[in-house]
């Protein structure tokens, strides 16, 4: 048996679908972005924003188990190492979640230079 909770609905999506079962509540956090007007600048608004809605849910970046990342225009020799360095900030030097990096033309939002999206699984 499980229970499904739908955390700040939003016009076709929730912000983060929570799902509890008897020992464990998995964390499904929906593709966040944020400010700024470089790859830099909006990896660490986009990184301030999961840390937000993790802890809302008593959560941390320990606790993520799999992100998946879209960057625009993505150029491995600039942007990957500008993306790494954001998020060893965030997540430190080892034991990161599996990944996955996906270079795209264009997200929701022309502005947006970055999405990620994470699940993370804690102890109830």
């Amino acid at each position: 048996m499980f229970k499904k909770e739908y955390l700040e609905p939003n016009a076709g999506f929730s912000q983060v679908v929570k799902v509890e079962t008897n020992e464990t509540v998995t964390l499904y956090i929906s593709g966040q972005i944020g400010t700024g007007t470089n790859l830099e600048e909006q990896s660490i608004s986009t990184f301030k924003n999961l840390e937000t809605l993790l802890h809302q849910c008593q959560a941390t970046f320990k606790d993520v188990v799999k992100m998946n990342t879209y960057i625009v225009n993505f150029n491995p020799q600039v942007d990957l190492p500008v993306f790494r360095k954001v998020r060893a900030s965030f997540l430190g030097e080892t034991y990161y979640p599996a990944s996955t990096l996906v270079g795209v033309t264009v997200l929701g939002n022309r502005e947006w230079l970055i999405e990620i999206e994470a699940i993370a699984v804690i102890k109830k």
